[in-house]
Protein backbone atom coordinates (compact mmCIF):
# COMPACT_ATOMS: atom_id res chain seq x y z
CA UNK A 1 0.00 0.00 0.00
CA UNK A 2 1.36 3.63 -1.18
CA UNK A 3 1.14 6.29 1.81
CA UNK A 4 -1.04 8.99 0.54
CA UNK A 5 0.72 12.59 0.46
CA UNK A 6 -0.66 15.61 0.79
CA UNK A 7 -2.08 17.45 -2.49
CA UNK A 8 -2.69 21.19 -3.64
CA UNK A 9 -6.52 20.42 -2.47
CA UNK A 10 -5.21 19.94 1.53
CA UNK A 11 -4.23 23.22 1.43
CA UNK A 12 -7.54 24.68 2.62
CA UNK A 13 -7.31 22.33 5.09
CA UNK A 14 -4.22 23.18 6.26
CA UNK A 15 -5.06 26.30 6.98
CA UNK A 16 -7.39 25.05 9.46
CA UNK A 17 -4.81 23.99 11.82
CA UNK A 18 -3.74 25.80 15.06
CA UNK A 19 -5.60 26.79 18.54
CA UNK A 20 -8.95 28.97 17.82
CA UNK A 21 -11.16 31.27 20.20
CA UNK A 22 -14.62 30.35 18.87
CA UNK A 23 -17.41 33.16 19.85
CA UNK A 24 -21.02 32.18 18.54
CA UNK A 25 -23.96 34.41 19.93
CA UNK A 26 -26.78 32.59 21.68
CA UNK A 27 -25.12 29.21 21.08
CA UNK A 28 -22.68 29.28 24.07
CA UNK A 29 -23.13 30.23 27.56
CA UNK A 30 -21.81 33.61 27.11
CA UNK A 31 -18.19 32.30 27.04
CA UNK A 32 -16.04 31.79 24.42
CA UNK A 33 -15.05 27.93 23.05
CA UNK A 34 -11.48 26.55 22.21
CA UNK A 35 -10.95 24.28 19.08
CA UNK A 36 -8.07 22.63 18.36
CA UNK A 37 -7.19 21.64 14.75
CA UNK A 38 -4.18 19.85 13.84
CA UNK A 39 -3.33 17.34 10.78
CA UNK A 40 -2.84 13.56 10.49
CA UNK A 41 0.01 13.28 7.80
CA UNK A 42 -1.39 16.84 5.77
CA UNK A 43 -4.09 14.49 4.68
CA UNK A 44 -6.47 14.23 7.25
CA UNK A 45 -7.42 17.00 9.76
CA UNK A 46 -9.43 17.06 13.66
CA UNK A 47 -10.63 19.71 15.06
CA UNK A 48 -11.47 19.22 18.72
CA UNK A 49 -13.85 22.05 20.00
CA UNK A 50 -14.78 22.16 23.80
CA UNK A 51 -16.59 24.86 25.79
CA UNK A 52 -20.80 25.52 27.31
CA UNK A 53 -24.13 25.21 25.88
CA UNK A 54 -26.69 27.79 26.67
CA UNK A 55 -27.32 27.00 30.73
CA UNK A 56 -24.21 25.66 31.12
CA UNK A 57 -23.86 22.01 30.51
CA UNK A 58 -19.85 20.85 29.07
CA UNK A 59 -19.80 20.26 25.58
CA UNK A 60 -17.11 19.06 23.19
CA UNK A 61 -17.48 18.31 19.45
CA UNK A 62 -14.97 16.83 16.50
CA UNK A 63 -14.95 17.34 13.36
CA UNK A 64 -12.63 15.53 10.75
CA UNK A 65 -12.21 16.94 7.39
CA UNK A 66 -10.08 15.35 4.26
CA UNK A 67 -10.17 14.96 0.60
CA UNK A 68 -11.31 12.04 -1.43
CA UNK A 69 -8.78 12.23 -4.35
CA UNK A 70 -10.92 9.35 -6.09
CA UNK A 71 -13.99 11.71 -5.85
CA UNK A 72 -12.92 15.16 -5.97
CA UNK A 73 -14.97 15.98 -3.49
CA UNK A 74 -14.38 17.11 0.63
CA UNK A 75 -15.06 14.69 3.19
CA UNK A 76 -15.67 15.36 6.78
CA UNK A 77 -17.96 14.14 9.94
CA UNK A 78 -19.37 16.01 13.26
CA UNK A 79 -19.94 14.55 16.42
CA UNK A 80 -20.97 16.51 19.30
CA UNK A 81 -21.69 15.68 23.08
CA UNK A 82 -25.37 17.63 22.50
CA UNK A 83 -26.56 15.25 20.20
CA UNK A 84 -26.58 11.80 19.24
CA UNK A 85 -26.50 12.35 14.97
CA UNK A 86 -23.16 11.92 13.28
CA UNK A 87 -23.39 14.29 10.34
CA UNK A 88 -21.10 13.04 7.42
CA UNK A 89 -20.11 15.87 5.26
CA UNK A 90 -19.55 16.11 1.54
CA UNK A 91 -18.18 19.48 0.14
CA UNK A 92 -16.43 21.80 -1.91
CA UNK A 93 -13.93 24.69 -2.03
CA UNK A 94 -15.18 27.53 -3.83
CA UNK A 95 -13.50 29.22 -6.53
CA UNK A 96 -11.38 31.86 -5.21
CA UNK A 97 -10.39 29.37 -2.31
CA UNK A 98 -11.98 31.19 0.98
CA UNK A 99 -14.67 29.00 1.39
CA UNK A 100 -16.02 25.34 1.96
CA UNK A 101 -19.17 24.23 1.85
CA UNK A 102 -20.02 21.08 3.30
CA UNK A 103 -23.78 19.60 2.50
CA UNK A 104 -25.10 16.98 4.72
CA UNK A 105 -28.35 15.55 5.81
CA UNK A 106 -29.56 15.55 9.21
CA UNK A 107 -32.77 15.50 11.81
CA UNK A 108 -34.85 18.59 11.44
CA UNK A 109 -34.29 20.93 14.71
CA UNK A 110 -38.42 21.62 14.42
CA UNK A 111 -38.99 17.84 13.98
CA UNK A 112 -36.58 15.08 14.83
CA UNK A 113 -38.43 12.75 13.07
CA UNK A 114 -38.20 14.50 9.53
CA UNK A 115 -34.82 14.89 7.46
CA UNK A 116 -33.61 18.04 6.47
CA UNK A 117 -30.67 19.00 3.90
CA UNK A 118 -28.12 20.83 5.17
CA UNK A 119 -25.19 22.91 4.27
CA UNK A 120 -22.17 24.20 7.02
CA UNK A 121 -19.63 26.76 5.61
CA UNK A 122 -16.00 27.79 6.75
CA UNK A 123 -15.15 30.93 5.19
CA UNK A 124 -11.50 32.44 5.72
CA UNK A 125 -11.90 36.31 6.33
CA UNK A 126 -8.02 36.28 7.05
CA UNK A 127 -5.12 34.52 7.76
CA UNK A 128 -5.89 34.33 11.29
CA UNK A 129 -9.73 34.70 11.07
CA UNK A 130 -12.95 32.67 9.66
CA UNK A 131 -16.71 32.23 10.13
CA UNK A 132 -18.43 29.34 10.63
CA UNK A 133 -22.13 28.78 9.67
CA UNK A 134 -24.81 26.33 9.41
CA UNK A 135 -27.75 27.25 7.26
CA UNK A 136 -30.78 24.73 6.50
CA UNK A 137 -32.58 24.10 2.84
CA UNK A 138 -35.82 25.78 2.56
CA UNK A 139 -38.51 25.08 0.18
CA UNK A 140 -37.86 27.06 -2.58
CA UNK A 141 -33.90 25.44 -2.61
CA UNK A 142 -32.12 28.45 -0.95
CA UNK A 143 -30.38 28.15 2.60
CA UNK A 144 -31.35 29.77 5.73
CA UNK A 145 -28.62 30.68 8.15
CA UNK A 146 -29.33 29.53 11.25
CA UNK A 147 -25.87 29.58 13.47
CA UNK A 148 -22.71 31.45 13.00
CA UNK A 149 -19.53 31.18 15.11
CA UNK A 150 -16.03 33.63 14.44
CA UNK A 151 -12.98 32.58 15.16
CA UNK A 152 -9.80 34.14 15.67
CA UNK A 153 -6.64 32.38 15.58
CA UNK A 154 -4.68 32.21 18.92
CA UNK A 155 -1.55 29.80 17.88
Amino acid sequence: MTMPQPRAEHAFLQKLVGRWQVSAEDMTDGEDWIEEVRALNGIWFLAEGRGRMPGGAPATTLLTLGHDSRTGRYVGSWIGTMMEHMWVYDGEVSDDGSTLSLFTTGPSFADASVTQAYREQIIFTGADTRIFTSSSRQPDGGWQTFMRADYTRLA
